[in-house]
């Protein structure tokens, strides 16, 4: 590989394979967390960090505890694990998973509580700024 160029980390890939749509800006989380802006503001970084800081962190008996699992065709298979922020996803791999038949809840419950994780340390590894991309 050319000195002058970066490898792209496969979760950017991933995430461009699996948002429907080339003009949306997204934000990826370094626990697999993805939001997608769909009213992207001037600041990417702080509305990101400010909608996850909300809406990222657990809290048990509320609809932030909550969860439904969307199964993913072959490739990239997985899970999107949804919440209850409309635009803001995590991705379950199969080599997260320590069986083949693991439960759909378990997967909701790995993927929930890589949101939490993210809720909290808000630690954003990739940009996707579609604003001047028409």
């Amino acid at each position: 590989m050319d000195g002058n160029q970066q490898e792209i980390d496969p979760r950017i890939t991933l995430w461009r394979t699996i948002i429907q749509g080339d003009q949306k800006s997204w934000v990826l989380f370094e626990h697999n967390t993805c939001l997608i802006l769909m009213e992207p503001e001037v600041d990417l970084t702080a509305q990101a960090r400010q909608i996850m800081s909300k809406w990222g962190p657990v809290v048990a008996g509320t609809p932030a505890g909550d969860f439904n699992i969307i199964n993913l065709p072959n490739p990239p298979g997985g899970w999107i694990v949804t919440g209850h922020h409309p635009d803001m996803l995590n991705y379950v791999s199969p080599e997260d998973l320590n069986t083949p038949d693991t439960p759909d809840f378990m997967i909701g419950l790995l993927g929930r509580g890589n949101r939490d994780q993210d809720g909290h340390s808000l630690k954003i590894v990739h940009i996707e700024d579609k604003r001047l991309t028409k």
